[in-house]
């Protein structure tokens, strides 16, 4: 059974390597906004727009990223059994994922995170994601039904931790 807090550790650092890897790009997009071979030199000319525009997205990016670590850093993590209903923080296992040994947890943020814990495989999804829409409130042995595309996928909840 993997550890919760070992993923969330994992999940953590990735977040963290991403956080840094959008700090860079958005100094290296605001360090092209100004320049001086940015300077338009006719109206037509617009990479210094184009600059700032990312520069901002990148930036974005950046506190977004702040936002899915502290948002990891502050989950109150629950052991979840039998009667309980599936919330954020739990690890689900749907049957088909029985004999991959596959598990989801149900993170704030960072979804199609995936990482290999205790040879365990775990997927990271949020609740806003059709899979967490269709777990969420659920408890084991419920049926589960969604929508992936053109594809329905039935199955029902094998476990919960």
């Amino acid at each position: 059974m993997p550890n919760k807090k070992q993923l969330i550790d994992l999940v953590v650092i990735e977040l963290s390597k991403e956080h840094q890897q959008a700090i860079d790009a958005a100094n290296d997009a605001h360090a092209a906004a100004v320049d001086d071979q940015s300077v338009a030199e006719t109206q037509y000319d617009t990479l210094a727009i184009e600059a700032s525009y990312l520069a901002e997205g990148q930036s974005k990016r950046v506190i977004e990223f702040q936002h899915a670590i502290d948002a990891y850093k502050a989950l109150n993590l629950v052991e979840f059994n039998n009667d309980s209903y599936i919330a954020l923080g739990a690890l689900v296992q749907l049957s088909a994922d029985l004999e991959a040994n596959h598990w989801f947890f149900i993170g704030p943020a960072a979804g199609g995170f995936r990482c290999q814990l205790d040879k365990v495989n775990i997927t990271v999804i949020t609740p806003q994601s059709p899979m967490g829409t269709a777990l969420i409130g659920k408890q084991q042995d419920d049926d589960i039904e969604i929508m992936l595309g053109s594809n329905k996928l039935t199955d029902y909840i094998a476990a919960l931790k």
